[in-house]
């Protein structure tokens, strides 16, 4: 009966595909977002490309996510159509390691050195390793190697039961009919895209097969075709990311398909011709696990070897056939293009993306201010327009960064990529409420042009004085966040607590000008609101610095932070109080 080993075979697929499944994504955890990064910074030469694509999905163990990457990139203008193709190619060789991996599977022998090398010998061991590694490790690099141990051996054994499954069904003459029917080129290609294509991963499906081979007859007739489908079935994952990319992307995914489909049409065409010709005896062997990983292999070499040198050929052939004006794709490639769903799948990229854009969204405020600050010297209508489109432009990085990191943090991830979320969380909306800030700044500047009005002369030499400090708290905070740098963020709080000495003196200096008539009641609520303005820069300055610190020590307690910072014992803040205190002097 079929029902049964049908059964066991479900079961050992599950396993197969959640330890393959389990190690990817520990792999891809493990690299911390650096073999992205790698490929993102791609230069134009195809044999680095090559390299590059055959390393990462080598390590990654997914030729799928490498190209979903790709689309990725492409998608959000980090990377052009023409350097993705030689990536690919890597990529398509890169993949083939797992089958290698899963060939220990039919190692043969009873010597005591070959028993060591099956997988029912050093799996229990790898899988009690990852255990004591992911319960006892304080640290996500160990967990990770850990997890990557117990997913290689989930996926053993459940290889295992599938073959164990399929062992039965050896005799079966109707099973035997189907694999029959699979030595037919056409169909056998047929059934191997349509496979993979519905579980979306050729190493899974190829390890499948390895699988069938261990267990059952499976001759080179039946396996090659099958395999060679396998390698068209692939492309689909990259395809359906694509739908949603831009016409750039559709045309990586469709690199993808034709790198695959010409190289399966060369190979089937010269192969069997030459099978006619000399009629290969292999062909009616058993092929076994690391027979077949060798076709896979070879398939992937031949095929890049022969498309290599037409790279510039193949790209044009995908424009051809996606359509589409360059006009369209530039409105599309916008700075928000990075923050694609597609890098939800790695989230350290995402991450390191997301915080590209942070930092971006903290020059914008800091020029902003330094613009608004030149409209209160030298009022300019066309210059005020600049600062209310820089205050529109950061409302929407704020928006859509925001959303973005939320959605990164419903995904699982490491420690680390999971403080610096908390940190640019934080981190947005201080930026926000500076342009803000910056803009009130240009209106109180636009009032007092307006109005024809103007500060006495030691109130403008004032605001000048406390301006520059507040221009340069900025720059501390940007440069804290931008470069990681702990130096600049330590020097925040000091100056922060000049600025508020400078607001209140600043302000009693109003006063008694008031009273001597030399300064207006409407200038003094002119004058509030602008120190107001800088005071609470500095504030949200203060935030950025602190929150950094506290996340680059592992807490978060920011009251407790500020309080130890002004104790007596802080002799280095009190020297750089006391510095800036005499550099922004005010009589």
């Amino acid at each position: 009966m079929f029902i049964f080993p049908i059964l066991s075979l479900i079961g050992g697929l599950i396993l197969f595909l959640y330890g393959m499944d389990l190690m990817g994504d520990s792999l891809k955890k493990l690299a911390g977002g650096k073999l992205e990064a790698v490929l993102a910074k791609m230069t134009s030469k195809r044999w680095k490309g090559f390299l590059l694509g055959l390393v990462v999905t080598a390590v990654i163990q997914s030729s799928s996510a490498t190209t979903v990457m790709l689309v990725g990139f492409v998608n959000s203008g980090i990377m052009q159509l023409g350097q993705t193709i030689s990536v690919i190619m890597g990529a398509n060789i890169g993949t083939t390691v797992t089958a290698w991996l899963l060939s220990t599977a039919d190692i043969k022998g009873t010597d005591i050195i070959m028993k060591l090398f099956k997988p029912e010998s050093f799996t229990p061991i790898l899988a009690a390793i990852g255990f004591l590694m992911t319960t006892t490790a304080k640290n996500d690099s160990r967990k990770n190697t850990g997890t990557i141990l117990i997913g290689f051996a989930v996926l053993m054994f459940g290889m295992e039961a599938m073959s164990d499954a399929m062992s039965g069904l050896k005799d079966n003459e109707a099973f035997k009919n189907i694999l029959t029917m699979f030595s037919n080129p056409i169909m056998g290609i047929l059934v191997g895209l349509i496979f993979t294509a519905i579980i979306q991963s050729s190493s899974a499906s190829v390890g499948i097969l390895q699988a069938l081979s261990i267990s059952c007859f499976l001759p080179y007739s039946t396996a090659i075709p099958v395999i060679l489908g396998q390698n068209i079935g692939t492309t689909v994952t990259p395809i359906i990311s694509s739908i949603s990319g831009n016409v750039e992307s559709k045309r990586v995914a469709m690199c993808c398909l034709y790198i695959k489909m010409i190289g399966v049409v060369v190979v089937v065409g010269v192969f069997y011709l030459l099978d006619w010709m000399f009629n290969f005896a292999f062909m009616d062997a058993q092929s076994g696990a690391l027979g077949i990983a060798f076709v896979h292999t070879l398939f992937n070499i031949v095929s890049t070897v022969i498309l290599i040198p037409f790279c510039s050929l193949i790209e044009k052939l995908a424009i051809k056939t996606v359509k589409g004006k360059k006009e369209e794709e530039d409105e599309e490639a916008d700075v928000f293009a990075a923050l694609d769903d597609r890098f939800l799948k790695m989230p350290s990229f995402a991450v390191a993306k997301c915080r590209g854009l942070v930092c971006e969204m903290a020059v914008i405020s800091a020029v902003s201010l330094e613009k608004a600050t030149t409209l209160m010297n030298n009022f300019d209508p066309e210059l005020f327009k600049e600062v209310e489109a820089l205050e529109s432009k950061i409302d929407k990085y704020e928006d859509k960064t925001s959303s973005y990191l939320l959605k990164i943090a419903s995904h699982q991830m490491s420690s680390k990529d999971s403080k610096v979320v908390t940190e640019l969380l934080h981190c947005i909306g201080d930026i926000e409420r500076i342009s803000d800030h910056a803009l009130n700044i240009a209106e109180t500047a636009q009032e007092i042009y307006t109005k024809k009005i103007s500060f006495s002369e030691q109130a403008t030499k004032d605001i000048a004085v406390i301006s520059a400090a507040v221009e340069e708290i900025l720059d501390l905070a940007v440069k804290a966040l931008a470069e990681e740098d702990l130096a600049s963020a330590f020097r925040v709080e000091p100056l922060e607590q000049v600025i508020d000495r400078l607001k209140r003196k600043i302000k009693n200096g109003h006063i008694s000008r008031l009273r001597q008539g030399d300064c207006t009641m409407e200038l003094g609520f002119i004058l509030s609101d602008l120190l107001t303005n800088y005071e609470r820069i500095s504030d949200h300055c203060s935030n950025i610095a602190v929150c950094f610190i506290e996340i680059a020590h592992d807490t978060f307690e920011t009251h407790e932070y500020l309080n130890q910072l002004k104790s007596d014992e802080q002799t280095e803040f009190t020297e750089l109080y006391e510095a800036y205190k005499k550099k922004y002097y005010i009589a």
